[in-house]
């Protein structure tokens, strides 16, 4: 079973930018950021594998860079440029592919706000 922390939820202005990070306690393949505004269904931000390939939602590309330190299981989402649709609560996720399946992992989720 692998937990997940998240951090650096907040509010912030249009156009500001905040930085999330996403802990997990064990070794992870894929892990990503998923996002649900309310009365929407979550939705994919971005995800990043072992080896750096990336994956971006179209609404967020060339404003959100996703990484991840392989050495400490921990993700990171950078957004810039931040606008109000953006608001939602941001959850990390992670996948291990083990011999007996894959498995995903959420976190509980962090609230970011962007005022206009």
């Amino acid at each position: 079973q692998v937990q997940l922390v998240e951090s650096g939820g907040g509010l912030v202005q249009a156009g500001g930018s905040l930085r999330l990070s996403c802990a997990a306690s064990g070794r992870t393949n894929v892990m990503g950021w998923y996002c649900q505004a309310a009365g929407k269904q979550r939705e994919l931000v971005a995800t990043i594998n072992t080896g750096g390939g990336t994956n971006y939602a179209d609404s967020v590309k060339s404003r959100f860079t996703i990484s991840r330190d392989n050495a400490k299981n921990t993700v990171y989402l950078q957004m810039n440029s931040l606008k109000p649709e953006d608001t939602a609560v941001y959850y990390c996720n992670a996948q291990s592919f083990l011999a007996s399946g894959r498995y995903d992992y959420w976190g509980q989720g962090t609230q970011v706000t962007v005022s206009s």
